[in-house]
């Protein structure tokens, strides 16, 4: 006479659904990573003629043109650039202030799909500066 073993133990069971609930856990503790909007791409300045690159995954960004100055093509303007988990589309980064020559924290958003926001803090004084989503810099041979 055959007998039927069992696929799972009860121990095996129960290892199993602390594995399961072990995953969502995860799941839900990450999930704003995975929900917010993405960054990264190119983007240009709203009232000047820069042109800068967002790479979310090295965590910066990068002058790609500038008309005024084209010798800070190139430059890093945003490197640490981090999700805020708390809140769906922010993150914070730090971004190179020319005038004071340094770098300084600031916070991104989105204002739509395709407005970016990034908003730096100096003492009292804060300031805006409106980024527009562009799908590729134009050929300054065209203008």
């Amino acid at each position: 006479m055959t007998t039927t073993q069992p696929i799972y133990s009860a121990r095996t069971s129960s290892s199993v659904r602390m594995l399961q609930s072990a995953l969502l856990v995860c799941t839900l503790l990450f999930s704003s990573l995975v929900f917010s909007a993405n960054i990264s791409g190119l983007w240009k300045h709203a009232k000047q003629p820069v042109w800068i690159e967002i790479q979310m995954e090295q965590g910066d960004g990068f002058v790609v043109r500038n008309d005024k100055f084209p010798e800070r093509a190139g430059n890093r303007f945003i490197k640490e650039l981090k999700v805020d988990k708390s809140k769906q589309e922010l993150w914070h980064a730090l971004a190179y202030i020319q005038k004071l020559k340094d770098y300084k924290n600031v916070k991104i958003s989105l204002s739509g799909d395709d407005l970016m926001l990034v908003t730096g803090k100096i003492g009292f004084i804060s300031r805006t500066v409106e980024w527009q989503r562009v799908d590729e810099i134009p050929d300054p041979e065209k203008r």
